[in-house]
């Protein structure tokens, strides 16, 4: 049995060179084609958020870049970290490296030398058909790798006369090492890797339902930040539990928040992720201070990022704050944002039709859209009600609502979860629609 390591992102990322942008779960391309894969060919499969560890990542992935039989690199959404990663395999072993990355991808270096296997990914999915293609062509790229003498690695194919690289242990080494520390038992931190306690935290984040609930995820972020300081996902992470938890008080959790956040340089950046929690922290700001800049600042965070991912999240409260602004103006400023929420609206209508499931089942999307799943259908929905209910079409909003409701109560009674859930669900729409109402003219 051979070991493979696996360089690339995790989570979801956003692909900045689609257009328009998308975010990719890449989670599936590593659950759904990768690993499965790798294991079948008799290999131990290990991607960086799986080391067990205890501080960062640095020193057992060099040692897995320099060591493991077999490295298996995506590049997908030219995550640079993991071209960084594939350089420096290049340089250490000859042979048994494999390059994957989605259609999308294109990258300012010249890599057409490499051979990279390309492969769809549809967003939050990839569809059945690509994964059983991509899992046979990387199965039999394994499987020739493994046996082939040939270098794959440009460095060694063009400068023949380098040597692999090795770590043998001197004499000198090991007497420099000293005698073997003392066994102990290992700490809580370092029994538990990156992965476990992500997945520790998702599950955290699901059963939040008050402000205090947010004490655990909060906790997992801190220890999650310890080992990977810079990822943009934490960091993002780490801002909304900060000011959701709304410690010591609301006001200074968000300044806590945005603090955080602007190590993501928030105001240029091109991630629709980043911009939007930008948006909703300067709301919530202007909610707590009425300070017009946080009010501007969120108009234009929203509009940002709206306009890079054209979706319903940022849509939907671009044209609340537009309307917001508007009710805070007068004259030819205030028609103007007032128009242009109506606009964005009707946009954000067509944007959850497309995502909304169509006559062929619940869950799938109409057309080619991404799939949606579990409450993620319930906010499309809310969306939908609130772009109805802004544009003035009341009556249809009443009875969308009525009817996401429901269907939201029956899926958690049908996966055996408490259906009183959709309370608070319910709520967080209702008090955003009678804010809104509030907003608009009579």
């Amino acid at each position: 049995m051979g070991s493979c390591f696996v360089i690339m992102g995790f989570g979801e990322k956003t692909d900045f060179q689609s257009n328009p942008q998308r975010v990719l779960n890449l989670n599936r391309t590593y659950e759904d084609i990768i690993k499965p894969v790798v294991k079948e060919a008799g290999h131990t499969c290990v991607r960086a958020d799986e080391i067990i560890h205890s501080t960062v990542i640095d020193k057992p992935m060099y040692d897995n870049l320099l060591s493991a039989d077999l490295v298996i690199a995506d590049l997908s959404t030219a995550n640079v970290n993991a071209v960084y990663e594939l350089g420096v395999r290049h340089a250490l072993r000859p042979q048994r490296t494999i390059v994957l990355a989605e259609n999308n991808f294109s990258f300012p270096f010249d890599l057409n030398h490499l051979s990279i296997l390309k492969y769809e990914h549809l967003g939050k999915e990839i569809g059945f058909t690509e994964v059983m293609r991509v899992r046979e062509k990387l199965k039999e790229k394994i499987t020739t790798l493994m046996d082939s003498p040939e270098p794959d690695s440009p460095v060694f194919l063009f400068i023949p006369s380098l040597q692999a690289a090795s770590l043998p242990k001197t004499p000198a080494m090991v007497a420099a090492a000293g005698p073997p520390a003392p066994s102990s038992e290992p700490t809580d931190r370092e029994q538990k890797s990156f992965a476990e306690l992500l997945v520790s935290f998702r599950a955290a984040k699901d059963e939040v339902k008050e402000a205090d609930d947010w004490a655990l995820p909060l906790a997992l972020l801190k220890r999650l930040k310890t080992m990977q300081p810079d990822d943009p996902y934490i960091l993002q992470q780490l801002a909304l539990a900060t000011y959701k938890f709304q410690q010591p008080d609301a006001t200074t959790s968000l300044v806590n928040a945005k603090n955080i956040l602007s190590a993501l340089t928030p105001r240029t950046s091109s991630d629709a992720e980043t911009v939007g929690l930008w948006g909703a922290i300067h709301k919530r700001l202007w909610d707590a201070t009425q300070n017009r800049e946080d009010l501007d600042e969120s108009v234009k965070a929203y509009a940002r990022g709206y306009y890079i991912r054209t979706d319903y999240y940022n849509g939907i409260n671009y044209a609340f704050v537009l309307d917001v602004r508007a009710s805070r103006s007068e004259g030819d400023e205030a028609l103007v944002d007032r128009l242009l929420a109506r606009r964005v609206r009707k946009d954000v209508l067509k944007i959850c039709d497309h995502l909304l499931p169509g006559a062929s089942g619940a869950g799938e999307p109409k057309h080619d859209g991404p799939g949606v799943s579990g409450d993620e259908l319930f906010w499309i929905g809310a969306t939908k009600v609130e772009a109805l209910f802004g544009l003035g079409r009341r009556d249809e909003a009443g009875s969308l609502k009525a009817e996401i409701v429901e269907k939201e109560r029956q899926r958690l009674i049908k996966a055996g979860r408490d259906s009183n859930a959709v309370k608070w669900m319910e709520d967080t729409l209702n008090k955003q629609l009678s804010a809104l109402g509030e907003l608009l003219p009579p």
